[in-house]
């Protein structure tokens, strides 16, 4: 018997890895999950920057993803490194600040091609390829960028899902 292939992995990267980026970590693993393939995704998410390094999500984070049916609880906050590029098959960008960041910190051709903006997969985004940081916003807003989030995560499940499946 052959062995399985390895799992499909994608890093969502924000700023502090408490608000967006772990939002989208969750919602895509469960499109993963959701259609049995759950095995086949590995699903993670960095930030930027390093201060939150070691925390639980931001507690609207956690309430916003709870009250749609989501759990974030195991989620620590970590700071994106070089590994990530050698890890992932995907680097996902909630924003162009996060986009601009991550291609300078590329370090081949190879690394910049894994980057894409999370929006840019989602048709319904409107043109924006900006996920707002709800960070300094009503705890409301959270519930908006999760929404966002969600539409844009299953936007790219969709598109990969065939060559996940296939492999």
């Amino acid at each position: 018997m052959a062995d399985a292939p390895p799992p499909f992995r994608v890093v969502f990267v924000c700023t502090g890895n408490i608000c967006r980026s772990p939002m989208a970590e969750v919602t895509f693993r469960w499109f993963a999950e959701s259609v049995g393939l759950g095995d086949r995704v590995v699903s993670t998410s960095a930030g930027t920057g390093d201060w939150h390094v070691g925390e639980r999500a931001d507690r609207r984070t956690l309430a916003a993803l709870e009250r749609h049916g989501y759990d974030g609880s195991t989620h620590r906050a970590r700071q994106f490194g070089y590994r990530d590029f050698d890890e992932n098959d995907l680097v996902v960008a909630l924003d162009t600040g996060h986009e601009r960041v991550l291609h300078e910190w590329a370090r081949s051709e190879e690394d910049e091609s894994k980057i894409a903006l999370l929006l840019s997969f989602d048709q319904r985004a409107g043109g924006g390829l900006d996920v707002p940081d709800p960070y300094y916003a009503e705890p409301a807003m959270f519930d908006d960028v999760l929404g966002m989030i969600e539409s844009a995560c299953r936007a790219l499940f969709r598109q990969l899902e065939p060559a996940i499946r296939a492999a």
